[in-house]
């Protein structure tokens, strides 16, 4: 069942988006050659403890970390580990979520490693724009249904020559860090599941450079591409309003 949340659940969920925000932009500042992906995961959990609130992600299915941590052709669900360290050229995807008072943000984007490659920056700015091709979609569209949000996320990554994942999707987003819907970024538009105010999503485009086909590690836990190219991740929980689209989790 969709979890329709009121005005004051949503302010509640303006804090923990605005710590789950903070923490992905105190990760954005660790990026660099030589820094292993463990030793980002422990600032993100230390900020998040900070502000009074929990890492969501920690323990969750029992996953070991306080954020995801993926690289280059890495698409979701990265363990932090000391043996994973950075190296120039590389991209990372990090997905983070913060849970205050009873109520979750989710949050995650790509950054380059010191110097990347024009296709890599390409990947990252195609996927971050498609994500606000949805929101436009959803704004601009009398009674928005799910389908519109995927087919304009969809469309923007296709049409730059990219491919989205199927296996993995959006979310609804709140006392959870999954509920009802889940959130394709693909779809027809005119189908799906009604867009009403009140409904708060983790709306995050999966966007590959080749197939959109993708196989797990062997840790359970890492998703990667099929072929072995690069895949770029963009995330943000928002709120339906009767006024537009609120980003809850945007700082920056």
């Amino acid at each position: 069942m969709i979890q329709l949340k009121t005005p004051e659940q949503i302010e509640i969920m303006k804090i923990a988006g605005r710590i789950t925000g903070e923490a992905l932009l105190v990760a954005k500042e660790m990026i660099k050659e030589g820094i292993t992906t463990k030793e980002i995961d422990d600032k993100i959990r230390l900020y998040i403890k900070k502000c009074g609130a929990k890492p969501t992600f920690l323990g969750y299915g029992g996953f070991p970390g306080s954020a995801c941590i993926s690289i280059n052709d890495e698409v979701i669900h990265g363990i932090p580990s000391t043996k994973r360290v950075l190296k120039n050229g590389d991209i990372v995807k990090i997905d983070v979520g913060a849970f205050y008072k009873g109520f979750t943000g989710d949050s995650a984007a790509t950054f380059g490693v010191g110097e990347i490659s024009d296709e890599a920056k390409r990947l990252i700015d195609v996927t971050r724009e498609s994500f606000f091709k949805g929101i436009e979609a959803i704004e601009k569209t009398p009674t928005p249904r799910l389908g519109d949000l995927g087919y304009a996320i969809q469309s923007h990554a296709e049409s730059n020559g990219y491919s989205v994942v199927r296996e993995f999707v959006g979310h609804g987003v709140g006392r959870e860090l999954h509920e009802e819907p889940n959130v394709p970024n693909f779809g027809t538009q005119g189908r799906g599941v009604r867009i009403y105010p009140g409904m708060t999503l983790a709306i995050e485009p999966m966007i590959n450079m080749g197939t959109h086909q993708v196989r797990m590690l062997n840790d359970g836990w890492g998703v990667v591409t099929a072929d072995g190219k690069l895949s770029a991740h963009y995330e943000h929980s928002v709120a339906i309003t009767e006024n537009g689209v609120i980003l809850l989790t945007k700082v920056d």
